[in-house]
């Protein structure tokens, strides 16, 4: 069982929270991290420039 279901966190209170967890991570990364971060998401179209 999903431990934010099992102990009654919604789905939107789970996104939300991995949100923040991805903007935390995503801060602490280099230029050169972000870039390739960038390149991977566009070629998986989760980002269209």
């Amino acid at each position: 069982m999903d431990f934010y279901k099992k102990y009654g966190s919604s789905d939107e209170n789970r996104r939300e929270e991995l949100i923040k967890k991805i903007e935390a991570a995503v801060n602490n990364l280099t230029l050169e991290e972000l870039e390739a971060l960038h390149y991977d998401m566009m070629t998986k179209n989760y980002i269209n420039d």
